[in-house]
């Protein structure tokens, strides 16, 4: 009973109504310039090429908690193209996803001259994935007809599209994860082959001296749960002699809620993250940290949700661009 109780409990943590989230999930990584982890039209967007790996790790204290690890890389190749690879693993008890994606992007420069960014994007992903629920360590006194005890394990291949513009400061994305609708079958009737995701996002960079400050907003929406949640981030940069340093907060809220019910009432409660971050960046190399909190009456632990990102900016020779865009320059 416990496995199935670790199982239940995580997922609610994570403020999903649905079974499992399929792919990478969208956590508060791409705040560390990262947003071609969610975004294909972002693979290739500057000059040269970026390489992010990011490690997650929910409640320490708890054995089997929710992680994740990434690793993608993305380079610009002739004037118009952009390829690049996601790897990822996540865990989460006894359910685990690993899985490749491959991407292409073409960037159409929309006028101005090469150094004025003002360049409309569109990316495609395609890749593997397997899916893989651990049931060996499952103990019942009464034989489960649905538990089978061995090490089940599906694999199937989906599809993300993309769109970019960026336009000097300003710059806006939106994206369609899992497009085929396809998924795993682990788990029978229970699941929906309906995965799609739907993300959108937008913002500026304020300020030309030293200091900058970027708000944004990210909103996404899961089509057969119709869960949606928005992100509202604000992010300041420093530039010093060595590179820059930067940090920000994020504020992650649900939009719509799950019931509960104590000895006393019934009440209903959003989803409600708040995740600051901190990065510096030297030369070309990056380091950023995030911790995500999670509010409201209801959580499964009080520890929060710490994220490391490392990054390597390669292949840039000079400012490609004349803006202040950290997202394209470097």
């Amino acid at each position: 009973m416990k496995h199935y109780l670790l199982i239940l409990l995580s997922f609610i943590a994570l403020g999903s109504k649905s079974y499992a989230q399929e792919g990478v999930p969208v956590y508060f990584d791409y705040l560390s310039d990262n947003y071609y982890l969610v975004y294909p039209s972002m693979a290739g967007i500057g000059e040269g090429g970026k390489i992010r790996a990011t490690v997650r790790k929910q409640w320490f204290n708890v054995d089997e908690a929710p992680n994740l690890q990434t690793l993608n890389a993305h380079l610009r190749v002739g004037e118009r193209s952009g390829i690049g690879a996601i790897f990822y693993n996540d865990a989460n008890g006894y359910h685990s996803q690993t899985g490749l994606k491959l991407s292409y992007a073409h960037h159409l420069q929309l006028g101005g001259d090469f150094r004025s960014l003002n360049q409309l994007s569109f990316g495609l992903s395609a890749g593997m994935q397997q899916s893989t629920l651990d049931e060996t360590g499952f103990v019942s006194v009464i034989p489960d007809p649905l538990v089978t005890g061995s090490r089940n394990s599906v694999s199937y291949f989906n599809m993300d599209l993309g769109m970019s513009y960026n336009f000097l400061e300003f710059y806006t994305h939106v994206a369609v994860h899992n497009l085929l609708g396809r998924g795993r079958d682990l788990y029978s009737a229970v699941e929906s082959t309906n995965l799609r995701k739907y993300l959108i996002s937008a913002g500026y960079v304020f300020g030309k001296g030293d200091w900058q400050l970027e708000p944004s907003l990210l909103f996404q929406h899961t089509e057969f749960t119709k869960e949606s949640a928005i992100d509202v981030n604000l992010k300041a940069y420093k530039a010093v002699g060595f590179g820059t340093v930067w940090g920000g907060i994020s504020y992650r809220r649900s939009l719509d809620g799950a019931e509960y019910q104590t000895a006393t009432a019934t009440g209903e409660q959003r989803l409600q993250l708040i995740t600051p971050i901190v990065g510096v960046n030297y030369n070309n190399f990056m380091v950023s940290y995030n911790y995500s909190y999670q509010m409201g009456d209801l959580r499964f632990n009080d520890g929060g949700f710490h994220q490391i990102t490392l990054g390597y900016d390669f292949g840039q020779k000079e400012k490609r661009y004349d803006c202040k865009c950290p997202a394209v320059n470097y």
